[in-house]
């Protein structure tokens, strides 16, 4: 029985345990994630190392942890290190990975994060046309998780049931849905009301949003006639609109397709809807232009406006006037121009044949580039060369759809289409029928078209360029021609339409670094893979080779190996190579692939050495932290090396070039140089293929007399992967913590000035001091700080502040820095619920300090002034103006609290000093 439970335990003994928890929290909540391991006791710390992951990469590790997490090492004995997440965000959802090493084995626990955010519901502008189909849409923004329902109420009752939909990842990491209603809008429903119901887990009810309909009514239009006075009296055309809704409208007068002018009011129907009368008075040229003129109604949101037209020829008398004496007098023209024709034919045949000659134009084939990019600009020319060549114009089409040039847009704008608030120019303007659309459809995409003329001006021949940059995009351009049209200025007839060939498109491949596989257990072989992503064509080849030869690549599984391409049409594949573990181990061998395809110049080449890596050395730590506090023992982490032998000297190293010893053993008296005790404690292995340890010299003497003399302890490492050695230095740093006083200094002047200062004994280096003041949040502070000798003879550092309350708003320009989270920019300040009293405040969420200081303030006052009682006012340079607010339903003020922060690197945490005004200065 004892024989199988032994064997149980050692079969299971390398098998990783791993364990899954998942943890809800709100948006930017705190989360917890556990993480507990068996330990076998005794337990020694020295022996542990825990390390969490997310997505791939350490965000905490006993020795460093990201912004924004916390690593919780207390119960690190009881085998337990959870790990802290402070406002959780959208992008930090997933499965963490708890990793813990103990006496050679591995534990493995993963927590999946869930970020939960309730959705917040808008309705589109809801303007529908009477009669027609018309769409509206309801929009459920920032929710997670992305399960959602919506349905649709009308009248109160349900009429489209709950379609459950998944939400579209935005960029803030929350999720996105819309649901369409399509309906036919009738004259009832304008007074009735719609509901939008969004049901998502995260709100206790749904969330309905409530809309009526606003109804467009298109017009009735008629054109009409208003009887003129006399023969030679202007004519004056009614246009009667009847019927529509609202009441906003435009009317344009347009005639032979030339907009004319101008408009007057609307009055209302009975039934509800407008009626308006247009009138627009021809002049005498008009009336002699002749044709139809059309009165045309504009609603907004309306694509296709209602319009009316009248033909001049059939109302006007003038025109008919004009038509009788034309006719009249056709007869005696007929007679002139048979005499002339026959003088004009005999010449007609001449002039044909020159005029035809001039017309006559020498265009090219449209010219591609060699090589069509993704995301690099090509260009598209033709040429034309004839007599008439700088009369020609062009339009470029791609496919059957005309190319405008978006180019401005682009520079506003990253969409691949022109914004609306800005028209693409066309390479050709052509008048736009009734019919069409307001604004043209053009090809998607970024183009910008040139012209070029004339080229050659030498002789009767002129030469035409027009080209065309654009940006190649797989999705728009692949399989795609490019047509160009060319015709004379003001004429809409097409002299020739040349079509381009079809052109391939290339996308440059995206490789992967090689991947090393573990060895088969059995046969001992390990596989090497190279992955090549987002290519275009399909047609890609591998080679592998190594310090012998060229390698075969392995058979690797059909959906896999072959291209195979993803929704945007660029294709991926892989390939694989086997080499012994022997081969691989410790670099001995160096294994090369590469990449060829159509797009590169030169094949792309991945190398490996095989099973490597390149050591991470840390700085130098000195322990205890203070020079003259006793012998020295200098430490320095080498971490993620494989394989495990690692060489570590320490070096003295003096102020000349070249002046280097190594450290010595300690040994006999009387003996020159650094001595100490130097050894390396590991090397440990923390995952598969990496192995960590720490380099140690202890006990070394004669430090600070080296130190003084300008000399430095030098730490160089070895490694097989390293082509030069790593070497990092340690220098003597004798830090001096500042001696500060337990409260701040107040002098209150007659003019309401309040200056605030602070006096310490002068720290090596100086501390770094930051003011703040305020009611319920704070504002930071401009001061002053200046160095100065006391009595006894020691340096001291003065800061000074200067300040003024304010009742209502500042109204100065934006201090240059902002708030965020309650917190300062740039400081370490937090937003203090309660007063800070003297001492240290113990904050485990605080920001980086990055604190500069401001130069263009210019000092207003720079001598000291002499107070009441004749003492000397400490000096300040700037006044700054500080708002208390009014709370409260009687308008209490508030309690004006001002702080400094004070930072030195010998202070393991900043120092905080408070003034907070009285209650009897607040009610007076």
């Amino acid at each position: 029985m004892r024989f199988k439970v032994l064997l149980c335990l050692c079969v299971l003994s390398p098998i990783k345990l791993v364990f899954s928890t998942e943890i809800v929290v709100p948006l930017s909540y705190t989360a917890i994630l556990p993480c507990s391991f068996p330990l076998e006791l005794p337990a020694n710390e020295k022996f542990l190392d825990v390390t969490w992951s997310f997505r791939g990469s350490v965000i905490a590790s006993i020795n460093h942890t990201d912004p924004g997490f916390n690593l919780d090492t207390s119960n690190l004995l009881n085998g337990s290190s959870p790990l802290t997440v402070y406002n959780t965000t959208p992008h930090q959802q997933g499965v963490y990975e708890c990793s813990v090493n103990s006496n050679g084995t591995d534990h493995y626990s993963n927590v999946t994060l869930t970020v939960l955010a309730a959705p917040s519901v808008s309705i589109t502008s809801p303007e529908v046309v009477l009669g027609q189909e018309s769409v509206i849409e309801c929009w459920a923004k920032s929710f997670s998780p992305p399960q959602i329902s919506f349905s649709w109420t009308r009248a109160g009752k349900r009429f489209r049931p709950p379609q459950r939909s998944e939400g579209m990842l935005a960029e803030d990491g929350l999720y996105e849905a819309v649901s369409q209603l399509v309906f036919v809008p009738e004259l009832h429903d304008r007074n009735i009301t719609y509901s939008c119901v969004v049901q998502h887990e995260e709100l206790e009810k749904p969330l309905v949003k409530k809309f009526k309909p606003s109804i467009i009514i298109l017009p009735t239009v008629s054109l009409s006639i208003v009887p003129p006075a006399s023969r030679s009296s202007p004519l004056t055309l009614a246009c009667d609109l009847r019927g529509f809704y609202p009441e906003n409208i435009s009317v344009v007068w347009v005639q032979n397709s030339t907009v004319l002018p101008e408009p007057p009011l609307t009055h209302l129907n009975s039934d509800g809807s407008y009626r308006t009368r247009w009138f627009h008075t021809l002049s005498a040229e008009e009336r002699e232009r002749g044709g139809a003129v059309q009165c045309v109604a504009h609603q907004p949101h309306v694509s296709q406006p209602a319009s009316s037209s009248i033909d001049l020829s059939t109302i006007d008398p003038l025109v008919r006037e004009l038509v009788l004496s034309k006719s009249a007098k056709a007869s005696v023209a007929m007679m002139i121009i048979s005499l002339i024709l026959v003088l004009l034919l005999c010449l007609g045949f001449s002039w044909k044949r020159r005029d035809e000659k001039q017309k006559s134009l020498s265009i090219s084939a449209i010219i591609l580039p060699p090589q069509l990019v993704v995301g690099r600009k090509g260009r598209v020319t033709i040429s034309i060369e004839g007599r008439r060549a700088d009369r020609v114009q062009t339009v470029w089409f791609l496919n059957n759809i005309p190319i405008a040039d978006t180019s401005y847009s682009e520079k506003k704008s990253l969409s691949p289409s022109y914004s609306t608030g800005h028209t693409p120019r066309i390479s050709r303007v052509s008048l736009v029928s009734e019919k069409s659309s307001l604004l043209p459809a053009t090809a998607p995409g970024y183009y910008k078209l040139h012209t070029r003329h004339p080229l050659l001006s030498t002789g009767p021949i002129k030469q035409l360029l027009s080209s065309f940059t654009f940006i190649p995009n797989l999705s728009i351009h692949k399989g795609a021609v490019f047509k160009c049209q060319i015709s004379y200025k003001g004429k809409d007839k097409i002299v020739m339409e040349k079509v381009s060939d079809k052109f391939t498109i290339l996308a440059l491949p995206e490789v992967s670094e090689i991947q090393l596989s573990e060895p088969n257990e059995v046969t001992g072989i390990v596989t090497l893979t190279v992955t090549a992503s987002h290519f275009h064509p399909d047609v890609i080849t591998f080679r592998w080779f190594c310090e012998g030869g060229e390698l075969c690549p392995v058979a690797a599984p059909p959906g896999l190996s072959a291209p195979r391409p993803d929704a945007q049409g660029f294709f991926s594949a892989m390939s694989q190579c086997r080499l012994p573990k022997a081969e691989l181990e410790r670099g001995r061998t160096t294994v090369w692939v590469t990449i060829h395809h159509m797009s590169l110049k030169q094949p792309i080449t991945r190398k490996t050495r095989g099973f490597i890596k390149r050591p991470t050395v840390s700085e130098i730590h000195c322990t205890p932290s203070f020079p003259d506090q006793g012998p020295l023992t200098l430490t320095c982490d080498i971490s993620d090396f494989y394989p495990p032998d690692v060489s570590v000297k320490w070096l003295r190293r003096g102020r000349n070039e070249g002046d280097e010893q190594e450290v010595e053993e300690a040994g006999a008296e009387g003996e020159e140089g650094v001595k100490g005790a130097a050894e390396v404690w590991g090397p440990i292995q923390t995952q598969p293929r990496a192995f960590r340890a720490t380099a140690l010299l202890k006990e070394v003497e004669n430090v600070l007399k080296e130190m003084e003399e300008g000399g430095e302890i030098v730490c160089r490492v070895e490694h097989c992967a390293l082509q030069e050695p790593v070497e990092r230095v340690w220098r003597k740093n004798c830090m001096v913590a500042p001696s500060i006083p337990l409260s701040l200094s107040v002098n209150w002047r007659n003019d309401g000035v309040g200056v605030f200062s602070l006096c310490m004994s002068a720290g090596v280096p100086h501390p770094k001091m930051l003011w703040a003041a305020g009611g319920s949040s704070l504002t930071q502070l401009i001061s002053r700080e200046k160095e100065k000798e006391a009595e006894s003879g020691a340096r001291e550092l003065l800061s000074v502040c200067a300040l003024v309350k304010s009742a209502g708003p500042q109204r100065s320009e934006p201090h240059p820095h902002s708030r965020r989270n309650g917190h300062l920019n740039g400081s370490q300040f937090p937003v203090f619920c309660n007063e800070v009293e003297n001492g240290h405040t113990d904050l485990r969420e605080r920001e980086q300090e990055n604190h500069t200081e401001t130069a263009e303030e210019k000092w207003t006052q720079t001598s000291e002034a002499e107070t009441e009682d004749g003492e000397t006012e400490p000096e300040f340079s700037y006044i700054n103006t500080v708002n208390v607010r009014r709370e409260g339903r009687r308008g209490e003020k508030e309690r004006l609290r001002v702080v400094v922060e004070i930072t030195h690197p010998a202070l393991s945490l900043p120092v905080y000093r408070t003034w907070t005004e009285p209650d009897e200065e607040v009610s007076s």
